[in-house]
């Protein structure tokens, strides 16, 4: 990606970094700014175990999609906060293992969106659709996302590192709620959160990385308020553990701890 703005269609805002485009970077991807290596690199600084995170998160992403399409049967998914495209993108793991997944990615960055259109294709016998649409408007991407999903058969909604950019005054949980309230029994919910009580430096150095983001705060949280939002549902085994901890493969846990949680839980 130039340091220009593209040509025809959504126009990017490039003055402000952007945690999708942060992400990319810390992932060893192309699709960033100056100022989103600059923040980037900074929250480096403050917190060097940020890479290996976003790299054991990425994994976990996958183990868990896995784990639904093979060993749960999920054939509908919904991703909200898609981020920009990687390696083992939710519908490419699921529909390895049952190409008939349908998938509807969720985000309100338009440079997600366009790429997310451009390079995420389904294979023929699934689906790939994608929403511009906030987290907060959890109604809204329920009403679109059923163009593309069977609300009456189960779906597993993730959320795989986006609630930390709702704060406590927006209910989180309750948004989290209201999207596991519209799909039946059966269903699933994929949470991932930063840490706030493994690694003391976390908190001050997302605080860091808010400032970069033209003031999009991201809060930590401790693991009771991560299980909170899994209330009255049914954890799949090991509950909710250290990303790299989740059912992880050989050689996946090195013994360090990791300041995110991550979770799976069934909707009974």
């Amino acid at each position: 990606m130039t340091e220009e703005q593209p040509g025809p269609g959504p126009r990017f805002d490039t003055s402000v970094a952007s945690i999708a485009r942060i992400y990319d970077y810390w992932l060893g991807g192309k699709d960033n700014f100056k100022v989103d290596r600059e923040a980037a690199e900074e929250m480096i600084q403050a917190f060097p175990g940020i890479v290996a995170g976003v790299r054991m998160n990425r994994a976990f992403l996958g183990r868990a999609i896995h784990y639904l399409t093979a060993d749960a049967g999920i054939r509908q998914f919904l991703d909200i906060g898609t981020g920009l495209p990687s390696a083992n993108n939710t519908h490419e793991v699921a529909q390895r293992a049952a190409p008939d997944s349908r998938i509807v990615y969720v985000d309100n960055d338009p440079i997600v969106l366009s790429h997310a259109k451009a390079l995420l294709t389904s294979t023929p016998e699934g689906a790939c659709a994608y929403i511009d649409a906030d987290l907060r408007n959890a109604g809204q991407i329920v009403k679109e996302a059923a163009g593309t999903l069977d609300f009456s058969r189960p779906v597993a909604v993730c959320l795989i590192m986006v609630l930390q950019f709702i704060p406590d005054e927006d209910d989180p949980w309750q948004i989290t709620r209201t999207l596991m309230d519209a799909v039946p029994s059966g269903s699933y919910l994929v949470v991932a959160h930063p840490a706030n009580d493994v690694d003391v430096v976390v908190a001050p150095a997302l605080r860091q990385l808010s400032t970069r983001m033209g003031g999009t705060r991201a809060l930590p949280r401790s693991r009771p308020e991560v299980m909170r939002f899994f209330e009255g549902l049914e954890m799949v085994e090991p509950g909710l553990a250290q990303l790299h901890r989740w059912r992880p493969g050989a050689g996946v846990d090195t013994g360090k701890n990791l300041a995110a949680y991550g979770g799976v839980g069934r909707k009974p």
